[in-house]
């Protein structure tokens, strides 16, 4: 039997039924665009991550851009973004007129790196063309970035502060999720995310009550808030006075339905990625370049193992060819890529991102990925000679 490389099979197993009856309620009341499910759900999911508010939108990349809509992030703004994650990231910067200026990373854990942070920072405003706006960091891979160290940085400077957990949404650092630190934090549910819909979904957490209004509006084009209504004396429906210049990002009813019984079970799922992690590391330690480095007091959410070897592509080639699957996250750094060369304000040392382009290599996980089926794969590992 071939090993998947992200295994949703034995989960459906699992609770396939009660997924199933979900659908079927929602297909027999009928109301598929912000159904009931989807208030009940962004009820649960704010719950679970600790925040006053959750607002379901289309996708994670919709979820990022609607925060900085609400932050009224602009023409000649700049947002900072880790290079070495995926392109979602940085691709809603120039939606809003802004720019993004990419920093590098930590060498351990792949996330932003504060030091080279501070330095971007420096250097847009000795630059003086643009005005740092907003800072966007990456819980990549599973694991949360440095908050404590970032916020801090983020207040110095008077930038606000997103977490993109769409790899790391439920990681926590000392028990305290991201949004402890960040003004708002984005997830995806992109089916192989570790909370994963039957399609495509996302989702802002946050407390802001205001914020909140704001991308109320802009997630349905631009309509009236509660405040412009009364504002404006208007009292017909509220999608039919366009205040802003909006997007049409709703999270379907059935999507909502599936997530909600996902949701039941995902902290249990977390805790089984640990069991599932900590088995890869006991095997693999030595045998490669690197296994994966959580920092202590941080619980990643294992969105994917990423381990490092000096010969990667042979190493992908040869465990293909063992029926092994693996992954590639990410062969070129953002600031590398053709679309995104002209951005090059605040640019600084960006090498960790470039070397470790060069080396990562994700094997196959899953929250029931199985002793015997793990041992394969890590005997696979173990016999490259390369």
């Amino acid at each position: 039997m071939a090993i998947p490389f992200i295994d949703l099979g034995v989960q459906r197993e699992r609770i396939g039924s009660s997924i199933e009856s979900a659908v079927l309620k929602v297909i027999g009341h009928g109301a598929y665009i912000m159904g009931p499910e989807v208030k009940t759900f962004e009820a649960n999911l704010a719950a679970f991550a600790g925040s006053k508010h959750a607002l379901s939108c289309a996708n994670g990349t919709d979820a990022i851009e609607l925060i900085l809509l609400g932050l009224g992030v602009g023409e000649g703004d700049a947002v900072f973004v880790p290079a070495f994650t995926f392109v979602a990231t940085a691709e809603v910067v120039p939606m809003t007129r802004a720019e993004p200026v990419f920093v590098d990373i930590d060498p351990k854990t792949y996330n932003m790196d504060p030091a080279k942070l501070e330095a971007a920072i420096a250097a847009v405003k000795a630059e003086g063309r643009l005005k740092p706006a907003a800072i966007i960091a990456v819980d990549l891979f599973g694991q949360a970035a440095d908050y404590p160290a970032i916020s801090k940085i983020a207040r110095a400077h008077g930038l606000p502060l997103i977490a993109d957990s769409a790899q790391g949404f439920g990681c926590t650092i000392d028990g305290k999720q991201p949004l402890e630190w960040a003004d708002a934090t984005s997830t995806s549910f992109y089916p192989a995310k570790p909370l994963g819909c039957y399609g495509d979904g996302g989702a802002v957490v946050l407390n802001d009550a205001a914020l909140l209004e704001k991308l109320i509006s802009f997630r349905v084009h631009g309509g009236a808030t509660p405040t412009d209504a009364a504002t404006m004396n208007y009292t017909h429906e509220a999608k039919y006075l366009n205040v802003r210049i909006g997007m049409n990002s709703r999270l379907d009813t059935i999507q909502a339905a599936v997530l909600i019984e996902k949701l039941a079970i995902f902290a249990e799922e977390i805790e089984l990625r640990q069991a599932v992690a900590r088995r890869y590391n006991d095997a693999l330690d030595g045998y490669v370049t690197s296994v994966p480095y959580v920092k202590d007091g941080y619980v990643s959410t294992w969105a994917q193992y990423t381990i490092e070897h000096e010969n990667r592509d042979a190493l992908q080639l040869f465990l293909r060819e063992k029926g092994v699957p693996t992954a590639v996250y990410y062969p070129i750094p953002l600031h590398q890529q053709p679309g995104y060369a002209k951005f090059t304000s605040g640019t600084g040392d960006l090498s960790v991102s470039e070397a470790k382009s060069k080396t990562v290599i994700s094997l196959p996980f899953s929250p029931y990925l199985t002793a015997e089926t793990q041992a394969e794969i890590v005997a696979a590992v173990k016999a490259f000679k390369g």
